[in-house]
């Protein structure tokens, strides 16, 4: 869900400068390659992010491709530009799916992308791998859900918000758009079901750089804790402010969904030290798979200060679940890939997931990381294990009532 930062353009000019054109991996096409798209924004506001997602799947698309590709064919990546604009990607998923004849796309970073594209989908029969965490409440056979929906960032986050940092009144704000309202709506049935009150419920649009007045209604709410669903440049306008106001993380601590690396790296990490976020994945959960990720992942973009986050390592983990439903299928149909990748597994660099045989949204491993003075998060509170994604938990869908399902979405049980 996140957005536009201008602030990135200097700590990330190497890593957009390495995103390969187009061409470069379009020379290669032969009869007896297997063609995937890329479908990510390469100019405009959102091209800054997107360029990230892309080089996540083409490192994964490298590393494949030197073990053999798949099926014993090499894979061949059709980047197109969305341009930072629904209408775009909707025109350029038409031409990915009718023009190439790809049955499976790549793509996609806002809910307002993916809306666009998934009637093309549908109607044409072909798959989008989707890596962003989303507010859920969809239910496509034509999509895998690769990143967290509210469940998996909310069911742990709020309970642990009460119990552990023993906080009891919230201030809920956000951007002004579909994520953080649905996301606001999961979060009151926590807040409430664990005996706390909300007492704030604001938005400012999307890209919104005065915080002033927002701050200060939080400094006089009464809450001693936020729930910040802000996302893109607004994250780092709102925790300057935070802090200029003389607020601070340890009495007041700003508990986000959406600030990742990304954003602490483009605000200075002294904004964010002592505030929480809830994430599948950081960049400092250590292991040798993960380290080895973000060491490739570094040399893939010639940047040594590269960082990983949450939505690039789902872009890239992903390819591999498509690369093993390929190989359990035998072929690269859309039928065929949709229903072999239900059940596949993949030791990702933040662990194990699992694709739901129900849904096709991934099992993730939540897990709250505390921001610290060096810009990395430090992993407060895990789960053992990943756990089902609910998409429609803000609407009463739970692992003994679900919702949505390989027939589809069960539209009586939203009344």
């Amino acid at each position: 869900m996140i957005v536009n930062r201008r602030s990135l353009l200097k700590t990330t000019a190497a890593t957009v400068a390495a995103c390969t054109a187009p061409s470069l991996w379009r020379s290669a096409s032969a009869a007896d390659t297997i063609k995937v798209g890329a479908l990510y924004s390469q100019t405009g506001g959102l091209s800054i992010v997107e360029k990230l997602l892309a080089n996540a799947v083409m490192m994964a698309v490298s590393e494949i491709n030197a073990t053999g590709g798949v099926l014993g064919r090499q894979v061949e990546v059709i980047i197109e530009d969305g341009a930072s604009d629904p209408k775009t990607f909707a025109e350029k998923a038409s031409k990915l799916i009718i023009e190439d004849r790809i049955s499976t796309v790549f793509g996609c970073h806002t809910s307002a992308s993916r809306k666009a594209v998934l009637p093309i989908f549908e109607r044409r029969n072909a798959m989008l791998f989707y890596q962003t965490h989303y507010e859920g409440f969809e239910c496509s056979r034509n999509v895998v859900y690769s990143g967290a929906v509210p469940n998996q960032q909310l069911g742990n986050y709020i309970p642990w918000i009460v119990k552990t940092l023993g906080k009891k009144k919230f201030f809920i704000v956000g951007s002004d758009y579909v994520y953080p309202r649905e996301m606001a709506k999961v979060s009151k049935k926590l807040i409430e079901a664990n005996g706390a009150q909300w007492t704030g419920d604001e938005y400012l649009e999307l890209g919104h750089s005065e915080w002033a007045a927002m701050v200060r209604k939080i400094k006089e709410s009464g809450a001693d804790v936020v729930l910040s669903n802000v996302v893109g440049d607004s994250i780092i306008s709102f925790y300057r402010e935070f802090k200029n106001q003389g607020l601070s993380q340890q009495t007041l601590p700003i508990c986000a969904t959406v600030t990742s690396e990304v954003e602490i790296a483009a605000m200075g990490a002294e904004y964010a030290a002592g505030s929480y976020t809830s994430f599948p994945y950081f960049m400092s959960i250590d292991t040798p798979a993960n380290k080895k990720f973000i060491e490739n992942f570094r040399k893939f973009t010639n940047d040594p200060k590269a960082v990983t986050y949450h939505s690039l390592e789902a872009a890239y983990f992903q390819v591999f679940l498509w690369k093993q439903a390929v190989e359990k299928a035998g072929n690269i149909s859309a039928d065929a890939i949709r229903a072999a990748v239900r059940g596949q597994t993949y030791d990702a660099p933040g662990g194990k997931v699992l694709i739901d045989a129900d849904n096709l949204h991934a099992w993730l491993k939540p897990r709250i990381g505390q921001w610290q003075a060096d810009g990395q998060s430090k992993v407060v509170d895990a789960y053992p294990e990943p756990i089902k994604p609910l998409p429609y938990s803000a609407y009463g869908e739970t692992a003994e009532n679900l919702y949505c399902t390989a027939k589809g979405l069960d539209a009586t049980k939203l009344n």
